[in-house]
Parts: structure tokens; C-alpha cells; sequence
């Protein structure tokens, strides 16, 4: 049993209901609860002095914070973190939102990363938040690489796959690279990694090519190094991530230090830093996992909270993920089924193409 649930078990009725209060209210205005105002909501009739030493021994507990001198609370990370676990409820998807994803959603025509851009605009739509949507790596076979020069410092790594699709990437090669060198190295991979899938190659490459390095001098050898560095540098994660909805974090007015928040985020979103750890979240099982604050990896420098859920394929393999990012205050009983019904919704669409 975890400290916070170990900490709820053994609050009474009474304490437990302020505390449920407080964040329900805090979620829904983003505003300090005051005593008096639990006073007319809560089940038992009590004082407001009551109600502010329950308020005090919960705020002793690293539940609730008071912002201000003689204001009231609201929760700390350690309490939204406790509701999310114990007290929140989560109802079922809405008819309007269901609805409303299935019209946008409801074409599986054009490719997946159009398919999956409309996902993102549905969903910051429907949830009035920022959604994030990581996109399938591409798993067709290789078919052909190539190294283009486009100047001394910077070049061009294009794969060309079994399928059709065509990737470019651009790089900075090793000082001294010359055409020659550039042609030798695209050899040495093609004849490697030639019916082998991007993840295959990352898997085997580097095996191969210490194992074969004698085949191509040390300017060549340099370039086949670069050219599987780029393969597992942000270039290729970055460009899988849809962000959609950043304006919708703007519409509320909030104070200074809150803007400053958002404009960390965004930055952060559009910098798309550590994207290859936004699947690793879910990676650790099936539904939705809700990221509270500095407990967000991606994002712990803006005080924002995420909710995420991985998509699959055919296969039952998580190939992706779908999740909405926002201020702490989240309407997560909402959200949540939102998410969850968005990645189901998703992987379908997915398995129905293979």
C-alpha cells in the first residue's frame, strides 16, 4: 500500500469529505476553498472553525497548501495525486464527445499521419486542452540508403523503403567527408541492411559493422557511424510527435507566474524535448496513466499534468500513443474516459489498414 492511499484509509468520514471537496472545487475554478464555503456544502452541519482545523491537520499532511495569508486551500501535488489514486471518479465517455471524435475520426481514408493529425485536432477539441499523438515508427523493409552532401557541415541520410515511403534526415557528417567517402558508406549499409526493417537495423547494425570494419576505410567507416547515430537521435522521434490545441492553454486568464508556466511549456512542446520518452510512459502496461506535475518526465519544468494512453495494432503491440497535456487542474474524471475511448478508436483505425 502506497503512503497516500496508507494516509486516506485512515481519515475519517469527516476529513475525507473536506479534502474531496477542496480538489473538486480547485479542479473545476482553480480557485483557494475557503472554510465558510464548505460549510454550506458539506453533508454534516458544522462551524467553520470545525471545518478549519480538519482544513489544518490536512495541510499538516502535505495534502493541502494555503497560497496566501488567510486564504483558503487548495492541494498540493502530493493531494492531487492521492484524489487521482483514491477519490476520483471517473464517468463514463460522453455521448456529445463520443460523438464528436467519431465524426472527425469517422474517414480512415489518406495515410496514417494525416489520419492521426486529425486525431490530435479532435482531441484538443473535444477535451479544450493541448493534445499530444506519437505516430508509428515505419516498419517496412529498407530498400535503399543514400548520403547526400549539402555542404561541409551539413548532409542528408534518405531511406527509401519496400513500401514506397521515403524518409530524409539531416545530419552533420564527420569533418573531412568527401563524395567518395559518402558513396562507400551508402554501399557498406545498402548491402547490410537490405530486407531488414528500421528496428531490425538499429538492433544488428552496430554488431555488423565492428564486425566488418576492415571492409571500408576509417573517412567511410566515420560516416556509417553518423548515419546510425541519426537513426536514434531526435531527429527521427521529433518528427512523430502532432501537437495540436497549444492556444486552448491561453484561453483562461490566470496570473503572471501561470503564464510563465505556459510559455515553459510551450517551449518545451515546441523544442518537442525527450520525445522517445513520451511512449516509454506507457509502456509499462495497457489504459490510461495520469502524470501529476514534476511526476511528468517530459514536462516537469512546466508544473503541467499529462494524460496518456498507448494505441496498438493488430498485434496487441503499443506502436503509439495518444494523451492530453494541461494545467494541473485538469478535469481528469472527464479526460481520462476521453483518452482512453481516443487510443482505442485509434489502434482500430490502425489494425483495419493492415
Amino acid at each position: 500500500m502506497s503512503e497516500a492511499s496508507k494516509i486516506l484509509d485512515e481519515m475519517n468520514d469527516r476529513s475525507r469529505e473536506v479534502f474531496r471537496l477542496i480538489v473538486e472545487s480547485y479542479l473545476e475554478s482553480g480557485e483557494p476553498v475557503g472554510s465558510r464555503t464548505l460549510t454550506r456544502t458539506l453533508s454534516e452541519k458544522v462551524s467553520a472553525a470545525t471545518v478549519r482545523n480538519v482544513m489544518q491537520d490536512l495541510e499538516f499532511l502535505g495534502l493541502l497548501d494555503s497560497p496566501h495569508v488567510s486564504a483558503g486551500r487548495i492541494p498540493t501535488q502530493q493531494g492531487l495525486r492521492m484524489f487521482v489514486d483514491g477519490l476520483l471518479e471517473v464517468g463514463d465517455l460522453g455521448a456529445d464527445d463520443r460523438q464528436k471524435l467519431e465524426q472527425t475520426l469517422g474517414s480512415n481514408t489518406g495515410d496514417v499521419g494525416g489520419m492521426l493529425d486529425r486525431v490530435g485536432s479532435a482531441l484538443s477539441n473535444v477535451t479544450q486542452g493541448a493534445s499530444l499523438v506519437l505516430t508509428p515508427k515505419h516498419e517496412s523493409e529498407i530498400k535503399h540508403i543514400e548520403f547526400v552532401s549539402l555542404g561541409h557541415d551539413r548532409a542528408l541520410v534518405v531511406l527509401v523503403f519496400s513500401d514506397g515511403h521515403v524518409e530524409n534526415r539531416l545530419f552533420t557528417p564527420p569533418p573531412g567527408q568527401t563524395p567518395s567517402s559518402m558513396r562507400e558508406a551508402a554501399n557498406f549499409l545498402n548491402a547490410l541492411i537490405e530486407g531488414r526493417t528500421l528496428s531490425e537495423v538499429r538492433r544488428q547494425m552496430q554488431t555488423q559493422i565492428d564486425a566488418r570494419k576492415q571492409e571500408i576505410d576509417t573517412l567511410a567507416r566515420e560516416m556509417v557511424e553518423s548515419g546510425m547515430a541519426v537513426w536514434d537521435g531526435d531527429g527521427s522521434d521529433s518528427a512523430r510527435l502532432i501537437v495540436r490545441g497549444r492556444a486552448n492553454l491561453l484561453n483562461e486568464p490566470g496570473q503572471a507566474e501561470e503564464l510563465d508556466r505556459i510559455r515553459t511549456l510551450f517551449d518545451d512542446l515546441e523544442r518537442k524535448r525527450d520525445i522517445a520518452e513520451f511512449l516509454e510512459l506507457t509502456e509499462e502496461g495497457e489504459g490510461v496513466r495520469i502524470f501529476i506535475g514534476s511526476e511528468n518526465k517530459l514536462f516537469s519544468l512546466s508544473g503541467s499534468s499529462l494524460v496518456v494512453s498507448p494505441y496498438m495494432n493488430a498485434d496487441r503491440k503499443i506502436i503509439g500513443a495518444v494523451g492530453v497535456i494541461g494545467p494541473t487542474r485538469l478535469n481528469y474524471g472527464r479526460i481520462v474516459p476521453i483518452v482512453d475511448y481516443t487510443a482505442q478508436l485509434v489502434g482500430k483505425l490502425i489494425s483495419d489498414r493492415s
